[in-house]
């Protein structure tokens, strides 16, 4: 096997303890707050089972070996050494494995994977806020049992709240998420370490024969709680989803020396608990403290739940807008929060659509342990979508022999999958959230990209080619030469843009200057400044300019229009944009079903218009209609 690294030398110093609580505060508050929720749930599995060593022992095996070989093995030592540039997540590795493969059909396919894994993330989005805010505040039912009726009200108004401030974005409250998970951290490794001393016998859960000894015993019952003890690595792709942010050595140093033990130490201090007093089956986690504590620990874990849905919230939006720069997504609002970091977004319309979801699951399913029922198939989806992608990335990237990928990656795969048969079986109760919700933003994505694709070829169709059109210009006496700048948008270089033919029909004007700008997103996270524009003269006062963007960053043309340098003749005070607004109609005989021409028209009258998504000046657009049929 060859360094999947070559062209990028191993960082030799360490990383700052900055750079380390910038980590845990962002990475790891998906799966750091599933001490909350996860063994309990499990146990639920065994209800009417008296509780033994066998359970708890085994359960703890399960979860230790979980979080082994999903976390630390699949995405800590592997995945996280297929970057796409640097930057990591379900898209960046789609886009990886499709630059490798040769065959079209090949990438037809990993693109439809990478279309499953992104919209079971938005399922994961609306989930984990709900199920971790829910988890966190029934801690009240054991602080003080006489606010039991509030926690429901209590849950939705800490969501509303949450949601309510995600246009300020995150950079001022992102200061406080480290210092306040590292705490988080350290006191689920106390609070296990307080049972463990009570009970050491427990520590014999580390090795994996007492998970085989439960799987033995119980079997199908086993099986079926295998689709709880998943709940213990949510999060998990989180890890690779912010590897741009922070690279791998904060996040792999965090994990062995921070996260995992303090994981471990919890989950086996609250077994620990549960053998000493089978009782505390009904909230291990709440139980292990003191009482006198147990309010404040409430508001701590309140916290914790807070900023790991904050994670999360702001991972839909980045992918939101991939989506749209893939030609997944119609265009929507994208607002910048921060004037210094890029990736600071804020996007209105998923956050509404997260928080009427997330409102929706709280209210429909009322406690934490229901919820849990409908969060591990997403979660589990999505591990296998990124098994895929990862073993075409290793065979052909990084030149793996295929029996090593196969053995490998297919070793990881069947571990994911079991885990997904597992969660399978909680369909009806609850399971089918996800789906339905995956199934939808499928139909909504698949539909956009083919409408766009049946659009772009009538266009095409009823569009002149620039060559020809260039060659008749000199000669055409009709047509007057007026001062100005004109920019022009297309999708095509190639073709002459039809709000240009649509002014010359109307106006019989030509401006002196005009630039044909034409916006392409590449499979990159980002561009380099130098590989931004190209500029080419086709004819005298006329060129054409080419935009490149990654699809994590948002274009703004005339900023980059500026910064072509004065040789290009742009003029900020004196350009005016033209741009075509296409006016959708259903044509009498469509090359789509007509579900997915509904979806299509809906969704392009919904979409924010090209002023706002390219960040064009309003005062400065003439938009020219034009009636399409498709």
């Amino acid at each position: 096997m060859t360094n999947p690294d070559p062209a990028e030398p191993a960082p030799r110093t360490a990383p700052s303890v900055s750079a380390l609580l910038a980590v845990i505060g962002v990475v790891y508050g998906d799966i750091g707050t599933s001490p909350l929720y996860a063994l309990k749930a499990s146990l639920q599995v065994f209800e009417g089972v008296p509780i033994s060593e066998t359970e708890i022992l085994g359960l703890l095996s399960l979860f230790f070996w979980s979080l082994i070989l999903i976390v630390t093995v699949k995405y800590v030592s592997l995945i996280m050494r297929a970057d796409n540039h640097g930057e990591g997540g379900i898209l960046a590795l789609t886009a990886l494995a499709q630059r490798v493969s040769v065959n079209a059909g090949t990438r037809h396919a990993l693109g439809l994977v990478g279309i499953v894994g992104a919209c079971l993330f938005f399922g994961d989005g609306i989930i984990t806020p709900a199920i971790s805010v829910m988890s966190a505040v029934e801690g009240l039912e054991i602080a003080a049992p006489t606010l039991k009726q509030y926690v429901l009200p209590i849950s939705l108004a800490v969501i509303i709240a949450l949601f309510a401030v995600q246009y300020r974005g995150t950079s001022s409250v992102g200061r406080i998420f480290g210092p306040v998970m590292a705490a988080w951290f350290l006191l689920l490794a106390i609070l296990g370490i307080a049972q463990i001393i009570h009970r050491p016998s427990v520590l014999l859960a580390l090795s994996p024969l007492h998970a085989i000894a439960l799987c033995a015993t119980y079997k199908g019952l086993a099986f079926f709680a295998l689709g709880a003890v998943v709940l213990c690595v949510t999060g998990a792709e989180a890890l690779y989803v912010d590897m741009g942010h922070f690279g791998r050595k904060p996040i792999r140093i965090s994990w062995f020396f921070i996260v995992l033990p303090s994981l471990t130490l919890n989950y086996f201090g609250q077994g620990a608990l549960i053998l000493r007093d089978p009782s505390a089956v009904e909230n291990p986690f709440f139980l292990m403290a003191p009482e006198w504590s147990r309010l404040p620990l409430v508001l701590m874990a309140t916290a914790a739940t807070v900023i790991a849905s904050q994670a999360v919230i702001s991972g839909a939006y980045s992918v939101a807008r991939q989506c749209m720069q893939l030609g997944l997504l119609p265009r929507l609002t994208v607002r910048h929060t921060s004037n210094t970091e890029e990736g600071q977004i804020y996007v209105p319309q998923v956050n509404t659509a997260l928080l009427a979801g997330v409102l929706i699951l709280v209210v429909l399913f009322k406690t934490s342990s229901n919820l849990a029922s409908a969060y591990g198939i997403a979660v589990t989806a999505t591990f296998m979508c990124d098994t895929v992608l990862a073993m075409v990335v290793f065979r052909r990237q990084f030149h793996w022999p295929r029996a090593a990928a196969v053995a490998i990656f297919g070793g990881v795969f069947l571990v994911d999958a079991v885990f997904f048969a597992a969660n399978s079986l909680k369909l009806l109760e609850g399971g089918w959230v996800p789906l339905v919700l995956g199934l939808a933003l499928m139909a909504l994505m698949t539909s956009w990209r083919r409408g766009r694709e049946l659009l772009l070829a009538r266009w095409r169709q009823d569009s002149m080619p620039i060559a020809p059109f260039l060659a008749r210009l000199p000669r055409s006496r009709s047509i007057l030469r007026v001062p100005g700048l004109a920019v022009f948008l297309t999708g095509n270089q190639d073709y002459v843009p039809t709000s240009l033919l649509h002014n010359l029909k109307h106006n019989k004007v030509l401006h002196e200057k005009v630039m044909f700008v034409t916006v392409q997103t590449t499979d990159r996270p980002e561009e380099a400044p130098d590989q931004r524009s190209t500029v080419e003269e086709l004819a005298p006062g006329i060129h054409r300019v080419m935009l490149r963007y990654g699809f994590m960053e948002s274009p703004n043309i005339p900023r980059a229009l500026e910064d072509l340098g004065p040789e290009a003749g742009f003029d900020a005070m004196q350009a005016s944009y033209f741009l075509g607004r296409e006016v959708l109609v259903p044509g009498m005989a469509p090359n789509i079903s007509w579900w997915r021409r509904w979806l299509f028209l809906w969704l392009a009258r919904n979409s924010v218009p090209a002023t706002e998504f390219f960040r064009i000046p309003s005062d400065r657009v003439v938009e020219l209609g034009v009636r399409i049929a498709i």
